[in-house]
């Protein structure tokens, strides 16, 4: 019974990523070292006993393909661990040879280098070891090492995955973003102003006092979305569905804009999805619209400006916007019907949304949910959980 729990006490907690994924990084891996290998035996030669391919160059395309969103993923932290190392192999193999002492002191070097630069790569420490215990030709290749093949390798390798990753919509590289207030001011995001705030992930962080092999934004992304699936669990599964205006005013991508202005004005409201003849969504057109392609910047005149770009003009070449699909916001998100309220939460806040238009399953158009709905929403589930 020991024994058995000592081995499954070793044995780690099988990774959460579906088989679709899985092979997504063993292709990019595949692809990455493949085109890596054959542009480096290009340039180098065949000839050469000097290696066109070095062994660390696996690690880091595990790392790039598997782990894109990690810290020790990076484009700084391959093209500069990796080459930071290898000088400081080099270096060490001048100064003491190739002894174990050597290798020992040029991979505690090299780590130390990366954690001063800020370019910890696992790999570097095998491409610092391969510099001392590499044999002949490396160790004849001096200080040129680090150019060829170290950093032709890493760069072929980086192109590869930046291609790759983003081909397989996999954002690389990760560059941390500040998250951005709509409304220009000081102010957190709403979503932010109640629960966990950033400086709590950074304390927390700062007390692991560990690295972490995951991205910080990633990090806060998933305590989010852990604070929202505890929501959703501890509460009633209020849907779209159950909040959602269902006699909605539509429009297509050829309604006249005199039209669709006197439709805004008629049902006092300030945004009207746009469908096609199949009823999906193709946009949406709000009153932010008809402001930016009437040019009010500038408030005097406003009303003049407006009303030039309501109006219908028989002028085959006047410039104008005529129909709704020349001015209209084409990049919607929408919700599906079955959507628990709580998702919508970030959208309409956060996100600076204020409708969002729902869909069944075809991903035709059935509804339309409005801040106001949403509060109206949560106010019932409240009420609901109280009683």
């Amino acid at each position: 019974m020991r024994i058995r729990h000592m081995f499954t006490s070793i044995v780690p907690a099988s990774i959460q990523i579906n088989l679709i994924e899985r092979i997504r990084a063993s292709g990019g891996a595949l692809l990455g070292i493949l085109i890596t290998g054959l542009i480096s035996h290009q340039t180098l030669g065949g000839g050469s006993e000097l290696p066109f391919l070095i062994a660390p160059m696996g690690a880091s395309a595990v790392l790039l393909f598997a782990l894109p969103s990690s810290p020790l993923a990076q484009p700084w932290s391959i093209l500069l661990g990796n080459t930071i190392s290898a000088a400081v192999g080099v270096g060490c193999a001048s100064l003491l040879g190739n002894t174990p002492f050597a290798a020992a002191i040029a991979v505690a070097l090299a780590t130390a280098a990366m954690f001063a630069s800020n370019s910890l790569h696992p790999p570097g420490g095998a491409i610092a070891l391969s510099a001392v215990l590499g044999g002949p030709s490396i160790q004849a290749q001096g200080f040129l090492y680090i150019i060829s093949p170290v950093a032709l390798n890493s760069v072929v390798l980086l192109i590869m995955a930046l291609i790759f990753n983003n081909l397989t919509k996999h954002r690389y590289p990760h560059i941390h973003t500040e998250a951005k207030n709509l409304h220009k001011t000081n102010d957190l995001a709403p979503g932010e102003r109640l629960g966990f705030k950033s400086e709590d992930l950074d304390f927390a962080i700062n007390q692991f006092n560990e690295v972490l092999d995951i991205n910080r934004d990633n990090l806060e992304k998933l305590f989010r979305q852990a604070e929202m699936h505890s929501y959703q669990r501890r509460f009633q599964a209020i849907t779209c569905a159950d909040i959602m205006s269902r006699d909605i005013v539509r429009i297509t991508y050829e309604t006249p804009l005199e039209e669709a202005w006197q439709l805004l004005r008629k049902h006092k409201i300030k945004a009207l999805p746009v469908v096609d003849d199949t009823q999906k969504v193709i946009g949406i057109l709000t009153l932010i619209d008809f402001m930016k392609h009437a040019n009010l910047d500038v408030y005097q005149d406003y009303e003049i400006k407006l009303r030039q770009l309501i109006q219908s003009t028989t002028e085959l070449r006047s410039g104008r916007p005529q129909v709704v699909g020349q001015i209209m916001t084409t990049s919607v998100l929408t919700a599906g019907i079955g959507t628990h309220i709580a998702f919508l939460v970030p959208m309409l806040s956060d996100a600076g949304m204020h409708h969002i238009p729902i869909i069944d399953e075809q991903a035709k158009l059935v509804g339309i949910v409005t801040q106001s709905d949403l509060i109206a929403g949560l106010f019932r589930e409240r009420l609901n959980d109280a009683s």
